[in-house]
């Protein structure tokens, strides 16, 4: 194998989240910050937190019960082509 061409491990490195945790894992970089983990993610916690303040399916939800309360246009019946060429020549 080639020397010095893998990065430093650090056996300690520590991993801050925005929750306040500290972990301690192996890793080629000493310290890291993440914005979520096991400790506050809500699939393991059980708890549903949103980040936005109505999500993507809410906002279609609502888009959509506007589409189905709107009343429906009924559509005319076009008059063929030859029905107003005929009705043309007559006149």
């Amino acid at each position: 194998m080639k020397k010095d061409i893998h990065p430093k491990y650090f056996e300690k490195a520590k991993i801050r989240c925005a929750c306040g945790v500290v972990y301690e894992v192996g890793s080629t970089v000493e310290n890291m910050e993440v914005e979520i983990c096991a400790n506050c993610h809500p699939f393991y916690t059980g708890k549903e937190r949103s980040s936005d303040k109505i999500g993507r399916v809410q906002k279609f939800k609502e888009r959509l019960s506007k589409k189905s309360a709107k009343p429906t246009k009924k559509v005319r019946a076009k008059k063929s082509r030859s029905t107003a060429l005929n009705s043309s020549l007559e006149k």
